[in-house]
């Protein structure tokens, strides 16, 4: 079912502070956008998508998983079924068996 983890998606308080700690670990800028966001690689490895959120909510850590389509095991515990993005994908957000979420992304 999977493609692998593609992503590493992570909200923070403040863009700009997150963006420099991880070009301090040896992580480059690849883009950033107009709303306090953007995307940061190192080598081969995931890339790293920062999203900056109001202080009054909690930040998020979400692994980015691939899949080739839309079906998926019965017995997933879904947050969120799969929804359209502003980026031309289709994306899911399930649970695992200790809390944490993980996102589905497939083609649109």
């Amino acid at each position: 079912m999977s493609e692998g983890i593609t992503m590493l998606f992570l909200e923070t308080h403040n863009w700009g502070k997150t963006a420099k700690f991880l070009q301090r670990v040896g992580f480059s800028l690849d883009f950033e956008t107009d709303h306090n966001s953007g995307q940061l690689s190192n080598g081969d490895g995931v890339p790293v998508f920062v999203a900056e959120v109001p202080e009054s909510q909690e930040p998020r850590t979400s692994v980015v998983v691939a899949v080739p389509d839309e079906s998926v095991d019965a017995e997933l515990d879904v947050v969120t079924p799969f929804e359209d993005t502003h980026y031309g994908t289709r994306e899911m957000t399930v649970r695992d068996p200790d809390g944490r979420t993980w996102v589905l992304r497939a083609p649109k």
